[in-house]
């Protein structure tokens, strides 16, 4: 280490001082004798050196502190989704964090050993306490189901529902959920959405609606619950302080609009659609026409602000954009083959389809209407789709083929790309995000 001499003044002379001196006491020089430059060189190397050993705290303030940025594609919180596996009777909690996506915990449903009941619809209450689900099959019809999440054990019984109860969403408190009953092994024939008041497990009203409807999903605002008919092309809105039907609006290609709503829906969707049939939910037969369906929607979305419904036509491979207010079409979105299940970033930016049929994922940004990313699934039947409440992560399930085991995916909706993957049950379907941590 180099030492510097420091100089000291006394009088009219400059002492430099050194650790070591000779004959035991410092060199001393006449300051005559030091000319003005060699005196000028040897301040301004002092001032030098020890501005480098202490900056002022002018000079702190003029070079502020930069923090390191967090990479943009780092996993800064852990994630829990819940996702059914229809053909294994089985419920999996999945965790996805920095070491990617794991099942943390297998649950056992339903309540025949020797008969496949099929977990179905799931979702769960904005309190992040319970999760509702349903069960397609049984004896012979499925029922609903609520479990209280962490210990993950059953709340209550069973409760029977209408034929094939299918998807399912809950009211923003949590006190109602709606269950489309799609009736999948019945007559082509309308069928059903039962209402559940789920503090005693308790079915409050089962209002008719159409023929195999599916895509249960209320509004943020919790006013109104949506739900589509596959094979009578129709979105149907129901009023959740009356449980009636308050609006429909017709999909088929080229006829789209709103329909007339009349008292009682028998005699409405008679004129609509026209030949005798047996209503599955109240036995009367009726006029029933079954005309090839254009759009077959299999999912209604309400927007992030509730001013849109979005609705996927699985045969004509769109998404179209319903303005709520004006109960009109406002713009359709082309897609891959075969949109299924739809969710909204909460966030309002970017819209998420699984593509069934084209086993793959598509992602539109909402506000260009552009598709920003279309990839495939890691196996070729895409199902459900939940997001994070962060807008960050979309979790897909894929059912797999035959005895293959079904899959969730995880893609990053920042860098567009699948992050991750893990294994469940075969014919994963129904899926709900549970809760985020921060690491």
């Amino acid at each position: 280490m180099t030492t510097v001499q420091v100089p000291t003044f006394s009088g009219n002379r400059a002492i430099f001082e050194h650790p070591e001196t000779r004959w035991g006491r410092p060199f001393m020089m006449p300051f005559r004798q030091i000319s003005r430059k060699r005196l000028l060189t040897a301040l301004a190397t002092v001032v030098v050196f020890l501005g480098a050993a202490a900056p002022s705290s002018a000079q702190k303030a003029a070079k502020p502190t930069v923090k390191a940025k967090t990479p943009a594609n780092k996993v800064t919180h852990n994630y829990w989704v819940y996702v059914g596996a229809e053909s294994a009777d089985l419920v999996h909690r999945i965790r996805f964090g920095p070491q990617g996506a794991v099942v943390e915990k297998t649950i056992t449903v339903g309540e025949s050993p020797t008969e496949m009941e099929g977990p179905h619809g799931l979702q769960i209450s904005q309190d992040g306490k319970y999760l509702h689900m349903t069960t397609g099959h049984g004896s012979p019809d499925g029922k609903y189901w609520k479990y209280e999440l962490g210990p993950d054990t059953l709340v209550g019984a069973g409760l029977f529902l209408g034929f094939f109860p299918a998807s399912i969403d809950v009211t923003p408190d949590g006190l109602y959920a709606f269950a489309v009953n799609f009736n999948l092994h019945g007559e082509m024939v309308p069928s059903s959405v039962s209402v559940v008041y789920t503090p005693t497990n308790t079915e409050v009203a089962r209002t008719e609606t159409c023929t195999m409807p599916h895509g249960s999903r209320v509004d943020p605002t919790g006013a109104n619950q949506y739900s589509t008919c596959m094979m009578d092309d129709q979105l149907v809105e129901i009023d959740t302080r009356t449980f009636e039907v308050s609006r429909r609006f017709g999909l088929a290609k080229g006829r789209e609009g709103m329909i007339a709503h009349t008292a009682g829906m028998s005699s409405e969707h008679a004129s609509h659609q026209g030949t005798a049939a047996t209503d599955s939910v109240r036995g009367a037969a009726r006029e029933h026409k079954m005309t090839p369906a254009s759009c077959s929607p299999t999912w209604a979305q309400p927007s992030a602000d509730g001013k849109k419904i979005y609705i996927a036509c699985n045969k004509a491979d769109e998404i179209i954009e319903l303005d709520r207010e004006s109960w009109t079409i406002a713009r359709r979105f082309k897609t891959g083959r075969g949109p299924y299940n739809l969710a909204v970033t909460p966030d309002g930016k970017l819209l998420v389809a699984s593509l069934k049929q084209g086993g793959a994922v598509q992602v539109f940004n909402l506000a260009t209407g552009q598709s920003v990313m279309q990839l495939k699934s890691s196996t070729g039947v895409t199902h459900g789709v939940a997001m994070s409440p962060d807008s960050r992560y979309a979790f897909i399930s894929s059912e797999g083929v035959g005895a293959a085991p079904g899959k969730v995916d995880v893609y990053d909706l920042r860098s567009l790309t699948r992050v991750a993957s893990v294994d469940v049950g075969q014919q994963a379907g129904g899926i709900a995000f549970w809760k985020m941590e921060k690491l």
